[in-house]
């Protein structure tokens, strides 16, 4: 791969990749970038995001063989869609990937906490429960929930 304006060097590791996607989704924002993307709002890439997930989920269903290709065109479309909402001034990556850790620790007390699931559908009661606290507010920041154990 050659070096682009928008990366140092080469990336080798997930957590470089993830650095130069971000640094790309910026990149194409900005003066020297794309009007298209420039154009974008948060909310009309989330439209978006929508059509990705759609094709990832027909990859499943159909061949599995387009599933990595769809599953990145998806990913990347949520990192445009937060590129476009740090513009916004909505949320920051740093500050979303922060919330959803979070949310996520909290939401499997059974590992993380002192609660006990020996079955999938005690995961499912529990992940219900802590959704009930974080929606009453008890618990957690709120934000987009997260999907549920039962829906994988």
């Amino acid at each position: 791969m050659r070096l682009l304006p928008h990366i140092e060097k080469q990336p080798q590791s997930e957590l470089e990749w993830f650095g130069a996607l971000v640094s790309l989704t910026r990149y194409l924002r900005g003066p020297e970038g794309c009007p298209w993307d420039r154009k974008q709002t948060a909310r009309s890439f989330a439209r978006f995001v929508r059509e990705e997930a759609e094709e990832l989920l027909e990859a499943f269903e159909q061949d599995n063989e387009s599933v990595a290709e769809e599953w990145g065109d998806t990913f990347f479309t949520l990192l445009a869609t937060a590129a476009a909402a740090e513009e916004q001034g909505i949320f920051t990556i740093s500050n979303a990937l922060d919330r959803v850790h979070e949310k996520m620790v909290g939401r499997h007390g059974h590992i993380f906490g002192d609660r006990t699931a020996e079955t999938p559908e005690d995961v499912v009661n529990l992940w219900h429960e802590a959704k009930a606290r974080e929606k009453a507010g008890k618990e957690a920041p709120s934000s987009t929930p997260g999907p549920c154990p039962e829906q994988q």
